[in-house]
């Protein structure tokens, strides 16, 4: 296929507080570690999260802009630090939540990000999920109206497991879907993150699911995980290296969903979308660099393979 690049399709984005776990607390080298990935031109999107002093968000502001890279804001760290739940049914513990993400609407509007990852909170019993959807859309409802008040943001929402480690509401992809056509009819700019190493933990397949939301805008992960044997050092959630042992994502698992999104039309030339890896050493062995070369031959490997 002529020009078959895969720069043409995607916005080729890592996950910076997750390839530099230091920087995952706010705190840190998170200057130093996210110049590593502005000096990498194989990157050519990043994600970042809560940088707690306004001084290193403003270094980074500038270091981001100077790079010539899409920045999207993820806010899972400051969010499962904090343990906030968007669709607690305690109305306080919920107004805490929506504060604190309205907090990272602010932190990414000033990092120059062009978009925003959103989530639900913790799965109730079977007998109260539809309740709590419905608390869900309110509180995200609420962010939206604050994010589009401060300018244009993309919104997504990224999908998690529901019963073996964050144990989330969304959740199975036909909760996102419910959730994300309520959403989308009233902000158009309300869409879906579908994460490959979170399939395995669904029990769903990509096949399966991404169909039910692909009509809406969508951004996309890649990464592993593991959750056979739960005394596997990388069970639940924890995104190990690509091809660890017991591990269920490597090349010919990104190559398949590289090939999915491009039959679905979902990885777009004329709007492409962010797919960032998300991955991070684990292992005593493990450093940054090593996991980031992985990915990159994992990638490369994947696409060639198309």
């Amino acid at each position: 296929m002529e020009n078959f690049s895969i720069y043409k399709y995607v916005k080729l984005g890592i996950i910076h507080f997750k390839a530099y776990p230091e920087a995952t607390t706010g705190e840190g080298p998170i200057v130093e570690t996210l110049r590593k990935i502005v000096e990498d031109d194989f990157w050519t999107a990043v994600e970042v999260g809560w940088m707690k002093d306004p001084k290193v968000r403003n270094e980074a502001r500038n270091l981001l802009e100077t790079s010539h890279m899409e920045v999207a804001y993820a806010n899972q760290p400051r969010m499962f630090t904090g343990k906030f739940d968007l669709n607690s049914f305690d109305p306080g513990e919920r107004k805490k939540a929506i504060n604190a993400m309205k907090t990272g609407v602010d932190e990414a509007f000033q990092l120059g990000a062009t978009s925003m990852r959103v989530f639900s909170g913790k799965n109730p019993p079977s007998e109260k999920k539809e309740e709590a959807k419905k608390l869900l859309i309110d509180s995200l409802s609420e962010v939206c109206r604050y994010t589009n008040e401060q300018g244009p943001m993309e919104i997504y929402m990224k999908v998690f497991d529901y019963d073996i480690d964050k144990k989330f509401l969304i959740g199975h992809f036909q909760d996102a879907a419910d959730v994300t056509a309520v959403m989308h009819a009233e902000f158009p700019n309300f869409g879906v993150l579908a994460d490959l190493s979170h399939f395995p933990l669904l029990r769903e397949t990509p096949e399966e699911a991404i169909p039910l939301v692909k009509q809406y805008p969508m951004h996309f992960h890649i990464g592993s995980c593991a959750f056979r044997d739960r005394r596997h050092p990388g069970y639940g959630d924890l995104q190990p290296r690509f091809g660890m042992p017991g591990g269920e994502i490597d090349t010919p698992q990104v190559r398949d969903y590289f090939r999915l999104l491009l039959d679905l039309k979902l990885l777009n030339p004329d709007k492409r979308p962010i797919l960032s890896a998300e991955v991070r050493p684990l292992l005593a062995e493990e450093t940054s660099e090593v996991i980031l070369a992985n990915t990159k031959r994992v990638i490369k490997e994947a696409w060639a393979m198309i």
